[in-house]
């Protein structure tokens, strides 16, 4: 295998993740948020439970911690997760930069979350200044006015932050659980419950598929995340997380606000504002103090020679 392969699919990853964010705000504008979400995983359901079914023995959930670990994806890390994000950038003033950043903060929660609930895991005070940085960096990026909370443009980024903290959280205790399915089967069995989920929520909150407008645009919006972002970035993904291992690869948290700044100015004439980028710099700063053993390690491995497996 090329010494380069790892890299530039890491590259790949990073961009098609980034250009959902935009590809998100595009698509707000035909459709509405919560069945918009719910479409893009209808899709990417099918194509995940076909890949299931070709790449592991087991396509089906077996058992009470199977299910489970399934229930978990479909409500957290798909329904709560993508219901909180769509909906925060249905709001005109959240452009796909701002969006990506506090996306960016998932990881540092997640850290947060395992201290919590996982009792072998403990936070240390350096630990507490990383989370406590991330957090910030959401609010300078939010522009938070405590004397005005209801501001525009405050709200819909703490939605996105609600988003980050459900998949965060999902990831935990997906790892509490003890289960052997095959991360390919938990993905399609949750993307399939979750738009379910999502379907219920968009019906409650009052969305008709009569408000849908459909174009070119929106066909194309709907395609990219379901078959570009979610089928064959996830593909991509658990092709890298086998390579690299769960640090490096959050790494593609960091790298993908650039390149949703990047198409969102491309194709939106979205422009990053300031506090998109200190924000961006303090859950930077947040993530390296959090998993500077991890990261220290990962230097280590580099500078010995280790090379991704042939």
């Amino acid at each position: 295998m090329s010494r380069f392969r790892s890299p530039a699919l890491f590259l790949v990853l990073a961009a098609v993740w980034g250009a959902a964010f935009m590809a998100i705000n595009a698509g707000l504008e035909f459709f509405p948020p919560v069945l918009f979400a719910a479409l893009r995983y209808d899709v990417a359901g099918v194509v995940m439970l076909a890949y299931a079914a070709y790449a592991t023995d087991a396509a089906l959930p077996r058992g009470r911690a199977q299910w489970t670990e399934v229930a978990i994806g479909a409500v957290l890390l798909i329904a709560a997760y993508h219901v909180f994000l769509f909906v925060g950038q249905s709001d005109p003033t959240v452009t796909s930069a701002a969006a990506a950043v506090v996306v960016s903060l998932s990881p540092v929660l997640t850290t947060g979350f395992a201290r919590l609930f996982l009792p072998s895991e403990r936070l240390t005070a350096l630990g507490v200044v990383g989370l406590v940085l991330g957090l910030v960096g959401v609010a300078v990026l939010s522009e938070l006015d405590p004397a005005n909370l209801l501001a525009g443009g405050t709200v819909p980024k703490l939605l996105i932050l609600a988003a980050a903290a459900a998949f965060a959280l999902g990831s935990v205790l997906a790892r509490r659980v003890d289960s052997d399915l095959p991360i390919e089967t938990m993905e399609a069995w949750s993307m399939l419950l979750g738009a379910l989920v999502m379907h219920a929520a968009s019906v409650a909150l009052g969305e008709s598929v009569a408000s849908v407008v459909l174009s070119g645009e929106a066909l194309l919006a709907l395609a990219y995340l379901s078959l570009a972002a979610s089928a064959a970035g996830f593909l991509i993904y658990f092709d890298l997380l086998d390579r690299l291992g769960p640090v490096e690869i959050n790494f593609v948290s960091y790298v993908a606000p650039v390149f949703a700044a990047l198409s969102g100015w491309a194709f939106l004439n979205e422009v990053p504002s300031e506090a998109t980028a200190v924000g961006f710099l303090l859950i930077v700063a947040g993530f390296v103090l959090l998993k500077r053993r991890a990261l220290a390690r990962e230097v280590g491995r580099l500078g010995t020679g280790a090379t991704d497996a042939e």
